[in-house]
């Protein structure tokens, strides 16, 4: 079901500190907290002995103390007193402990084998201390879908003309051809439109009057980080091969799925854009936008994972469905390769 050896966003960095936060990813408990210097500590959910959960429990400086019977436990996941048996620490009183590492503002988790976590293998966000780029604020949604029916909707450029008619909609983006292309890291479906209005979304944050050529760029890359960039420029100046001009917009929007559960997925997101570094108010106009769009699409997706769940007849793909079709298929070879090894252990 899940990939597990890879880095997934557990939130914004944000949002975690010194009190115990209970999350579920992938469908393991987690409790995660910081530790005094801030450092990011995440184990498994349950104390050893009757299961209570850790977050019942407290820190006391940087260990954590269940609240059933005191049991304490470290930060990777080692018993160091059971205060009910002095100096006799049971030798199973050991809990999972999950790598976590801050990055671009959130914070990520690794769900697998501790020793095969890089942290350089977590998903690249270009540009992201370049000066000249502004970024929002971003935001989350949780969405009861399985997360990869978020992952189809993002690698399928063509759900915007009927879903968001008053954001990202536009001339083209109901037929005009799709390319879609393997890469070592997932798939990426796209498509230039040339010559017609911006959408509804971009159509004040350009930076020229007139028709445009536009890109629109649907990436998603394993387990499920999507990266869908918009490039707008003036009308006869856009193409594959085609240089930027001074006038060359580009928006980039980052999307993260982290699966709950088979039926529930958080969706973290936030724009990187070449323009206006400093302007909020932009910002917050995008912001706004952006998680009008989502939530739209939230609405879809819920249901079309309830109807694909108990469905009565046959379900059909559509041509523009081939960009998903490969992306699962590739993922679901790894998640069996990654099994295989775990049984041959």
């Amino acid at each position: 079901m899940f990939l597990r050896n890879t880095w997934y966003v557990a939130g914004w960095s944000k949002d975690f500190g010194r009190e115990l936060k209970a999350e579920t990813f992938l469908g393991d408990e987690v409790v995660i907290y910081r530790k005094a210097d801030g450092t990011p500590v995440a184990l498994e959910d349950a104390c050893p002995h009757r299961k209570l959960p850790l977050s019942d429990g407290t820190i006391e400086g940087d260990v954590v103390v269940c609240g059933y019977h005191g049991l304490t436990f470290d930060c990777s996941g080692s018993c160091v007193a059971s205060p009910t048996q002095p100096g006799k620490i049971p030798s199973k009183a050991v809990v999972r402990s999950y790598p976590v590492v801050d990055r671009y503002r959130l914070l990520w988790i690794w769900m697998g084998d501790p020793a095969l976590a890089d942290p350089n293998k977590i998903f690249e966000v270009e540009n992201f201390d370049n000066p000249d780029w502004g970024y929002t604020d971003g935001g989350v949604l949780d969405i009861d879908c399985n997360y990869l029916w978020i992952a189809d909707n993002l690698l399928d450029p063509s759900h915007v003309a009927w879903v968001h008619l008053t954001s990202f909609a536009g001339a083209g983006t109901d037929d005009e051809p799709l390319d879609v292309e393997r890469h070592d890291d997932g798939v990426i479906v796209s498509r230039w439109i040339y010559d017609k209005p911006a959408s509804p979304y971009y159509k004040d944050l350009v930076k020229f009057d007139g028709n445009c050529d536009r890109l629109q760029h649907y990436q998603m890359d394993f387990p499920a980080i999507g990266l869908n960039k918009s490039v707008y420029t003036p009308a006869g100046t856009g193409g594959p091969n085609a240089p930027h001009t001074d006038k060359t917009y580009i928006n980039i929007s980052y999307n993260f799925m982290t699966p709950i559960d088979e039926d529930r997925s958080r969706y973290f997101w936030f724009q990187h854009r070449n323009t206006d570094p400093h302007d909020q108010a932009i910002s917050e106009k995008m912001n706004a936008g952006a998680r009008m769009a989502f939530e739209e699409d939230r609405r879809v997706l819920v249901a079309v994972h309830r109807g694909m769940k108990n469905k009565k007849t046959q379900n059909l793909d559509l041509g523009l469905d081939k960009g998903a079709k490969l992306f699962r298929l590739h993922l679901q070879r790894l998640i069996d390769q990654e099994n295989t090894a775990l049984a041959a252990e």
